[in-house]
C-alpha cells in the first residue's frame, strides 16, 4: 500500500510552500501535500508558521500559553464489532472473550464501578469506546442485548451513559462508531460530547482488497463523512481525526484534513482534531507495517494547523510521541486529548499514558500551562442552546469554571438527575402571536442569532449552485400532453420533466388534462375542513432555513402555550364547529418527548370528539429520540394518548441535495419515510406535502411524486397531497441571497396540475393554499386539477410570520367564494375526507364570521 506515494517534491516546490505558509496564504491540496514531506529543517521552518496560527488562536480563545487536556477513565463497553480493521487489537472475538471470562459487554455495574473510580480520582470525562454494531456480525452480541432488553447498542450504549450521568456525575463522550442522524438524536441527550474518527479519505484503502478497511463496511470514506455531516446539522460538539500511516498518499492525507475543513466551515461542529501515527501491533495483519514517524506526525500536525486554522482545537495523543513533546507542542497541537490516571489506553495497550504530572512538565519545557478541560470544549460551553440538551447543563456546570469553560481541577464529580428541566409547559412570551401577526406583525425580519444557527452561509451559496442549474429538456411536450391525456400512470420521468417545464398554450392544455382527471376521480365539489391551527410553541434551534416561524428563547416573538392554553383553544374551536385541530411546534430543548403525549391528551380530555391531527414526522423523531423508544413505541404511545392521523410536514423536497441546503438539522428524506410508513402501518394516516419555490428545481419535483406515490402504492395512507408555495419575504435562506422569491404563477400551476397527473390514482385528494395564494390564486388552482382546500385555520402562525400577505382565518362563506371563483360547489368534510356530522355543521354555520375574542375575528 505505499506504492501509492508519489516521489520527494522538488525543492521548489518546497520553498514555495513554505514562504506561502510563513506568509498566512491559503494553501491548496497539492501544496499541503508537498508540505506534510517536511523534515529536519523544513519542518521547523514549517512548525515554526503553524506554532505562530496555533498561539494566535489561544489569544483568541482567551487562554494564550495554554494546552489542554481532559481527565479520563475509559471504558471499553463492548470489544465486539463488525467491522474486520487489519491493523486493531481492540476488537476481539466471542470465543476468546468467553475463555477469558468475560461477558460480550461490560455489565452495568462494570461500567459504573469504573466510572465511580474515575471520579475518585477526579477524574471528569467517560469515555465510551466500542465496536461498530457488533449485533449485525455475532450473534452472541444479539443475544445479550435481547436477554437484557436492549434494542441494540446503541440502546445500550444510551443507558449506560445515563446511569453515569446519574451515579457518578461524569460527563461520557461517546465512540460509538458510525452514527445515522437519527442515532444522533438519541446519544446527544446523553453526552455533551461524541467522536468518531474519519481516519482517512483514501477509498481504495477500504475498497481493495488487502487494504487496512477492507471488509469493513463502515470504514467507507463517504459514510463516514456522512456522519460529521449529520453531526454538525444536528449541533452536536463532536471529535475526529485522521489516522495517519495506514498506507494513504500525501495527497489523500491532505485530502482528508480539506474534507475536516470544510465541514467544519460549514456547520462549527468540529470541536477537535485529532492527529494520530498508526503502531503497528503484534497479532494483526499490519503488524509487519513501518510505524509513521514522528517527523511525520509533526508535520501532519502542522500542515492541519495551517488548513484549519487557528480556531481549531488539534490533539496528540501523548502515548504515542515516545517523549518527543517539544517536537509535537512545537508543530502546533493546543490539545493532549483524554489522559488517566487509572485505566489504560485500550486501543494502545502496549502505550501507557503518561503520569499527569509529568506531562505538565514536560509541556511546561515547551512554554506551555497544561490545564484540565471538560470533554466539551469550552467554547461550546459558551454557545449553549442548541449544542448541549438541557437535561446536561446542570452536570456540565457542576464541573465547569464559568469564568474559562475549562475544568474546575478541585472538583470531585457527584452524580446528578439526568431529567427533564423544571420548567415544562409554562406559559411564556408573545403568546398571542396567532391574533397580533396580523395587527402588528412581527419584531424583526430575523432571529437573533441569524448569523449562527442556520450555519456558514458562504458555504452554503457553493453547496447551493449546482441543484439550482435548470435541466436541459428535449422531450416533445405534445407527446407528452397527449400520453398524460391518455392514462397519466404510463407517462415517462423525461415526459414527466417536460410537462413540469410546460409554459404557455401547453400550460394550459396541461391543466386542462388534469382538470379533467381531478372530475372524473373525485367530482366537482370543492372540499374544506373546519379546523383550527395550534402552534404551541416557536422556540426551535433546527436551524432550518426556509422557516421564519422558529424564534429563540429570548427573541421578542418567542412564546410557548401552556397545555391549558392548548386545551382552551381547542375547547374554542369545538364550540364555533371544528371537527380538527392542527398542531405543530418548534423543536423546543425544554419540552420533553413525552410532552407530544401531554398535548394530544389534554385536548382530548378537554374535548373527547376532536380530531387530533399533530406532530410532523421531525416532532415524532425528537419524541422518539428524547424519550429512549423507536419509531413505532413513540407513535403507538401517542395514539393511545389520543393522537389519530399526522400532518406529513417537514417534508419540503424529499431529495439530500435540497434539503441540507434548505435546512441544517431536519430529518433527512429517508427519515421521513420512515415515519411516515410506521405511522401508515399502525392506522394513523397522514397528508402528504411539498414545499417547492426556494433552490428547487422540477426534477425535484419529479422525484418527490414519484417517491409518494411509491409510498401511497404500498400504505394507503395518504389521505390528500398539500401543495405548499415557499414563502420567501422573511426567510432566511431567501435574506441570504440564496434562494429565488418563492414560486411563479406558472410553477404553481405545473405542480398542482403535474400532482393530480403523477399521484393519480393513489393520492385522489389535491389540496391548494389560500393562505399561500390568496383567494384568486387558490381559485386558479382549482381550476388546474386541485379539489381540495384545506381549512379554515383559525389562527395560521407560520405563514405570517414567513410574509404571507392573506391573513390567518378564512371563514365557510369565504371558502365558499373561492370554489364559486373557481366554477365549483363547495362542502365540508373530515380529516379522512368523510361526511361531516350534522350537528358539527350546525355548530360552523352557526358561529361562521363571529369567533370567540381568543380568536381572529373575521374582516
Amino acid at each position: 500500500m505505499t506504492d501509492a506515494q508519489p516521489g520527494r517534491p522538488t525543492e521548489n516546490a518546497m520553498r514555495r510552500a513554505l514562504k506561502r505558509a510563513r506568509d498566512g496564504v491559503a494553501l491548496d491540496t497539492a501544496e499541503a501535500a508537498v508540505l506534510l514531506q517536511a523534515r529536519g529543517e523544513q519542518l521547523r521552518d514549517l512548525s515554526a508558521s503553524a506554532a505562530r496560527v496555533r498561539d494566535a488562536g489561544l489569544e483568541a480563545a482567551g487562554r494564550p500559553g495554554v494546552i489542554t487536556y481532559s481527565k479520563k477513565v475509559f471504558i471499553p463497553l463492548t470489544r465486539l464489532c463488525r467491522d474486520r480493521c487489519h491493523y486493531c487489537t481492540f476488537v476481539t472475538v466471542p470465543g476468546k472473550l468467553r475463555r477469558e471470562g468475560h461477558g460480550m459487554y461490560l455489565s452495568p455495574d462494570e461500567v459504573v464501578e469504573v466510572a465511580r473510580q474515575g471520579a475518585a480520582l477526579g477524574c471528569k470525562e467517560a469515555l465510551f469506546t466500542l465496536g461498530d454494531r457488533p449485533e449485525d456480525r455475532w450473534p452472541e452480541a444479539r443475544e445479550w442485548l435481547d436477554a437484557h432488553g436492549y434494542d441494540d447498542t446503541l440502546a445500550y450504549v444510551r443507558a449506560m451513559a445515563i446511569r453515569v450521568l446519574e451515579e457518578t456525575g461524569l460527563l461520557p463522550h461517546l465512540n460509538p462508531g458510525v452514527m445515522s442522524w437519527t442515532d444522533l438524536q438519541r446519544l446527544k441527550p446523553v453526552a455533551p460530547s461524541l467522536g468518531m474518527m474519519l481516519e482517512t479519505t483514501a477509498t481504495r484503502l477500504w475498497s481493495e482488497p488487502g487494504g487496512p478497511h477492507h471488509g469493513s463496511p463502515d470504514k467507507e470514506p463517504a459514510v463516514r463523512l456522512r456522519v460529521l455531516e449529520d453531526a454538525g446539522r444536528s449541533n452536536v460538539p463532536f471529535t475526529t481525526g485522521v489516522l495517519i500511516g495506514i498506507g494513504e498518499s500525501y495527497q489523500e492525507r491532505a485530502d482528508a484534513l480539506f474534507q475536516l475543513r470544510r465541514i467544519q466551515r460549514q456547520y462549527q461542529s468540529i470541536q477537535e482534531v485529532i492527529v494520530q501515527n498508526f503502531r503497528a501491533k503484534p497479532d494483526t495483519a499490519m503488524r509487519a507495517m513501518p510505524d509513521a514517524e514522528l517527523e511525520e506526525l509533526a508535520a501532519c500536525i502542522a500542515v492541519a494547523r495551517h488548513i484549519l486554522g487557528p480556531a481549531a482545537r488539534i490533539q496528540a495523543p501523548p502515548n504515542l510521541v515516545d517523549a518527543e513533546y517539544a517536537l509535537i507542542v512545537g508543530a502546533g497541537i493546543d490539545d493532549w486529548g483524554g489522559v488517566s490516571p487509572l485505566t489504560p489506553d485500550h486501543v494502545n495497550p502496549e502505550r501507557p499514558w503518561p503520569h499527569i504530572d509529568q506531562l505538565a512538565e514536560r509541556t511546561r519545557e515547551s512554554g506551555f500551562e497544561l490545564r484540565e478541560r471538560l470533554t466539551v470544549y469550552p467554547e461550546f460551553i459558551a454557545r449553549g442552546e442548541p449544542w448541549l440538551d438541557p437535561r446536561l447543563l446542570p452536570h456540565v456546570r457542576a464541573l465547569a469554571d464559568p469564568a474559562t469553560g475549562l475544568a474546575r481541577e478541585d472538583a470531585l464529580p457527584e452524580g446528578l438527575p439526568w431529567q427533564e428541566p423544571d420548567e415544562g409547559f409554562t406559559a411564556t412570551g408573545r403568546t398571542d402571536l396567532h391574533r397580533t401577526i396580523d395587527t402588528e406583525g412581527r419584531t424583526g425580519d430575523r432571529r437573533a442569532d441569524f448569523d449562527a444557527v442556520y450555519g456558514d452561509w458562504e458555504a452554503l451559496r457553493e453547496q447551493a449552485a449546482p441543484g439550482m442549474v435548470p435541466q436541459r429538456i428535449d422531450s416533445d411536450v405534445r407527446e407528452a400532453l397527449a400520453q398524460a391525456a391518455d392514462d397519466p400512470t404510463r407517462l415517462s420521468d423525461d415526459q414527466a420533466l417536460a410537462l413540469l417545464h410546460a409554459d404557455g398554450p401547453a400550460l394550459d392544455a396541461l391543466c386542462g388534462i388534469a382538470d379533467d382527471l381531478r372530475r372524473a376521480t373525485v367530482g366537482d365539489e370543492v372540499t374544506y375542513i373546519v379546523t383550527r391551527n395550534i402552534n404551541f410553541t416557536n422556540v426551535c434551534y433546527t436551524g432550518c432555513r426556509f422557516c421564519a416561524f422558529a424564534q429563540r428563547r429570548t427573541d421578542a416573538d418567542a412564546y410557548t402555550l401552556s397545555l391549558d392554553q392548548v386545551a382552551d383553544r381547542a375547547a374554542q374551536a369545538w364550540e364555533v364547529g371544528a371537527t380538527e385541530v392542527c398542531m405543530q411546534g418548534g423543536i423546543h430543548p425544554d419540552l420533553p418527548g413525552t410532552a407530544y403525549f401531554d398535548i394530544a391528551r389534554a385536548v382530548k380530555e378537554r374535548v373527547p370528539g376532536m380530531h387530533v391531527h399533530a406532530f410532523s414526522p421531525m416532532e415524532v423523531v425528537n419524541g422518539a429520540s428524547r424519550t429512549g423508544l423507536s419509531i413505532r413505541d413513540w407513535l403507538t404511545a401517542a395514539k393511545e394518548a389520543g393522537l389519530d392521523s399526522i400532518p406529513g410536514t417537514a417534508a419540503e423536497i424529499l431529495d439530500d441535495e435540497v434539503r441540507w441546503v434548505l435546512t441544517k438539522g431536519k430529518l433527512p428524506a429517508a427519515d421521513w419515510i420512515e415515519v411516515v410508513r410506521t405511522a401508515h402501518e399502525l392506522g394513523l394516516r397522514s397528508s402528504s406535502t411539498m414545499m417547492y419555490g426556494h433552490v428547487d428545481q422540477p426534477r425535484h419535483w419529479l422525484g418527490h411524486f414519484r417517491t409518494l406515490a411509491a409510498i401511497q402504492q404500498e400504505t394507503g395512507g395518504f389521505t390528500e397531497f398539500v401543495t405548499l408555495p415557499f414563502i420567501h419575504t422573511n426567510a432566511p435562506v431567501y435574506l441570504a441571497g440564496i434562494a429565488r422569491p418563492g414560486p411563479t404563477t406558472r410553477d404553481n400551476r405545473a405542480v398542482t396540475a403535474m400532482a393530480r397527473v403523477l399521484l393519480h390514482p393513489h393520492i385522489t385528494n389535491i389540496q391548494t393554499s389560500w393562505v399561500k395564494l390568496g383567494a384568486e390564486g387558490a381559485a386558479e388552482m382549482l381550476r388546474s386539477g386541485a379539489n381540495d382546500l384545506g381549512g379554515t385555520l383559525m389562527e395560521e402562525t407560520i405563514s405570517r410570520m414567513a410574509g404571507s400577505r392573506y391573513g390567518s382565518y378564512r371563514s365557510i362563506e369565504d371558502l365558499r367564494a373561492i370554489a364559486t371563483l373557481a366554477g365549483r360547489p363547495a362542502r365540508p368534510r373530515t380529516t379522512l375526507y368523510g361526511e361531516v356530522p350534522a350537528e358539527r355543521v350546525a355548530a360552523a354555520e352557526a358561529s361562521d364570521g363571529h369567533l370567540p375574542e381568543l380568536l381572529p375575528l373575521a374582516d
